[in-house]
């Protein structure tokens, strides 16, 4: 077994939709960045690749580069559960979206189904909470989201190898 943690943060923006956990949000505001700027699929994202001992999302997918321009941040997460091929399993993933506003109860189930079925898992196996900041520092003045992930796997056996091999 081993444990990912992952982070990220975006500055909340005019003229950007909201996309988190790969569900567009109604909100006066987007997050800014490269990609669509999902900052939780981005965390979970860090959170599997460290898990795996596989470097980060910056690693895989630069900023600098400009065939992430807009990205689709699921996209991107589909291709993170490829890197961990064959030996790992995902066991399971817990994550904060830490947010002072909008409200993300009401998305959030949508948000677990988007994960679990971009990782071929269970929706069992995501956890997603929102948590505020009690308007302090920069995610309680609105200046931003961030989001916090955790990713449990665990090793697949070899497969046996046949007698007299």
């Amino acid at each position: 077994m081993r444990v990912g943690q992952g982070f990220d943060v975006h500055p909340l923006v005019e003229g950007r939709p909201l996309v988190i956990g790969g569900v567009t949000i109604p909100f006066e505001r987007g997050l800014a960045g490269h990609s669509d700027a999902d900052v939780l699929l981005h965390a979970i994202c860090d959170a599997l690749l460290g898990a795996a001992g596989r470097g980060d999302i910056g690693e895989h997918f630069p900023d600098t580069s400009a065939d992430y321009a807009g990205a689709d941040s699921r996209v991107l997460l589909r291709r993170v559960g490829e890197l961990l091929g064959p030996e790992w399993t995902i066991v399971n993933i817990d994550a904060t979206i830490i947010a002072e506003s909008p409200r993300m109860t009401a998305h959030k189930s949508r948000m677990i189904a988007n994960v679990a079925a971009d990782l071929r898992i269970a929706p069992a196996q995501v956890n997603i909470k929102a948590k505020t900041t009690e308007r302090l520092g920069f995610t309680g003045r609105g200046e931003g989201i961030a989001a916090l992930a955790v990713a449990l796997i665990a090793a697949q056996p070899e497969p046996e190898r046949a007698q007299g091999a």
